[in-house]
This record gives C-alpha cells, structure tokens and sequence, in this order.
C-alpha cells in the first residue's frame, strides 16, 4: 500500500472517531433522549364535541389511535401530533369524524424525527353505531367499554387490540402488525394479516371467525362460533377450546395444526407441509391421506366427517 493511500485512512478512520466521541458527548448531554435531536416539532391539541353522534371514523397517516372511556360523559379528542400535520375533529351526518391535514412542503418531509403522534379518544361508554378506522403505521387499542354495531379496521403497519363487542361483524386487516381479540362477543369476526399473528381469546360469536394469515401464527382460545375458517401461507394454527357448530376449515401451506380439546360436526384439514395433531373432544369418521408421514387416529365409526390431508407431515388425533 502507497504511503498516501495510507495516510488518507489514517485521516478518515481519526475523523469517523472523532465524529464518534462528538456524537457520543452531545448525547451524554441530552442523557441520550433522542427526541431532543429531532427536527419535527409536537404539539398537544384538545377537542370537546358537544354534538350528538352515533358512528365514529378516525383516518390518520402515522398516529397511535386510542379509545378510553370518558370520566365525565363528554366526548374528548386529545392529539400528540406534528405541528404541520394537524388533525381535524368534527361531527358530520351523525359522524365523528377524526382526519389527519397534512399541510407539509415537500422539503418538510426531509428531517429526523424519533416521535410518535397519538390520538386519544375519549367517550362515554355504551353502544354506538359503526367504528371505522383507516391508518398507515400506528397502533389501535380499543377496551372492552364500549358496543359497536359493526367495527372495520385496516392498518398497514401497526397491532390492533379490540375489546370491543359488536353485534355484526368485527373485520381488521392488517398488512404487517399483529391483531389481538379477546373477551367479548361478536356477531361475525373476519381477521387478515399478511405479515404477522393472530391471537383471539375468549370470544362468543355468533356467527363465523375467517382468519387469514400469509405470514405469521394464529392462536385461538376458549371460541365458540358457528364455524372457523382459516387460510394460509406460511404458519401454524393452534385452537385450544375451540368449538364450533357447524365446521372446521383449515388449509396451511407451510405449518402446524394442533388442536386441543376441540370440536365441530364437520372438520377438514389440508397442509402441505405440516403435522395435525391434537385431541378432539365427539367421535368422527376419520377419511385421512399423506404422503410421507405417520398417521394414528381413533378406529371410530360414528359422528361427524373428519378428513385430513397432508402432504409431508403426520397425523395424530385422539378422542377425549
């Protein structure tokens, strides 16, 4: 190596430390709160509504959404958000509507940013009519406070927790987040992830639960529906306590099925790569096929059609 190459290496790696301890000393300062370095400037914006309601409608870009129930009976919206992304809250046509305005120069979207906005809506508790909620990246969180109608919820990046009850149908997409639902009842449950999980935990619905997954895990405990549906990708399926009255449909590309004292009058089971095992809790007529792999189920000539079809993996059911 020529002695210029090297002293110019000498000279770049002095200045990458320098820069280091440059960096490391302002922070030490700041006692490493990132927000302090950061280019986009917050602010806290509150709303009262005093006009009657009954749907609700939140479409917002980056912000966390969450519902609390109101310690007044009034209907308050509280928003952490970018000074130039404004949110406009309003009742339109018996709407509460809640709308990012984006007010940004393109140069403005240039910067360093380490915050998160939030939208925190606070409302009386008791039922409502439709809740919609339209967002890009951010969380939603929803207690069990409340009863709506119907609730839809598409997300693109960010986790939805729902509580809430509805006596139609929950449905939430999301593209990459997990969705969790859990203690309440419903009439319909319709959940879409194309990256991620999806946890449901003591749900009483009256009619079907679709889960798809792309990519990701769907775990279901203590359901009672009138039949389950699940398609997917990649991923396993576990169902602990799932009853249905009508069926089971579960298709996997790639992924387990475990079932833990389970039951439905029909049940069909298709993967291509994955093991089905678990334990059943009525008597089935078992129609089973795979390609390379064990099978054991009960030698049962009554109850329900159980058919089950792997390509690589085994099958092992039992009857409780």
């Amino acid at each position: 190596m020529r002695t210029k190459t090297k002293v110019w290496l000498v000279i770049a790696v002095s200045l990458v430390l320098i820069g280091c301890f440059v960096f490391g000393g302002v922070m030490s300062m700041l006692k490493w709160d990132f927000t302090k370095i950061s280019t986009v400037k917050y602010e806290r914006n509150g709303y009262e509504i005093n006009e009657n309601y009954k749907d609700i409608f939140v479409k917002t870009d980056t912000a966390d959404i969450v519902f609390v129930p109101s310690e007044n009976q009034i209907t308050s919206v509280s928003c952490y958000e970018q000074k130039n992304v404004k949110h406009s809250v309003t009742v339109k046509d018996s709407t509460l509507v809640i709308e990012a305005v984006d007010t940004r120069k393109w140069y403005e979207y240039i910067g360093i940013n380490f915050g998160t906005p939030k939208i925190t809506v606070s409302i009386p508790q008791g039922e409502y009519g439709m809740l919609s909620v339209k967002s890009s990246t951010g969380d939603v969180k929803i207690p069990k406070d409340f009863k709506f109608a119907s609730i839809d919820i598409s997300e693109s990046t960010g986790n939805v927790t729902n509580c809430a009850s509805a006596s139609e149908m929950i449905k939430i997409k999301t593209s990459t987040g997990d969705i969790f639902v859990e203690n309440t009842a419903v009439g319909s449950l319709d959940l879409s992830v194309s990256t991620g999980n999806v946890t449901v935990s003591s749900v009483s619905c009256e009619g079907d639960v679709k889960v798809l997954v792309s990519t990701g895990k769907a775990k279901l405990n203590n359901i009672a529906c009138k039949s389950f549906i699940s398609s997917g990708s990649t991923g396993d399926v576990s169902l602990n306590n799932v009853i249905a009255a009508e069926k089971f449909s579960i298709k996997r590309s790639t992924g387990d099925v475990k079932f833990n004292s389970c039951d439905a009058n029909e049940i069909y089971v298709k993967t291509d790569t994955g093991d089905v095992s678990g334990s059943l809790l009525s008597n089935k007529v078992f129609f089973t096929n795979t390609d390379t792999g064990d099978v054991e189920i009960p030698k049962t000539m009554d109850g329900g059609k159980c058919e089950i079809i792997t390509d690589t993996g085994d099958i092992k059911i039992t009857v409780k």
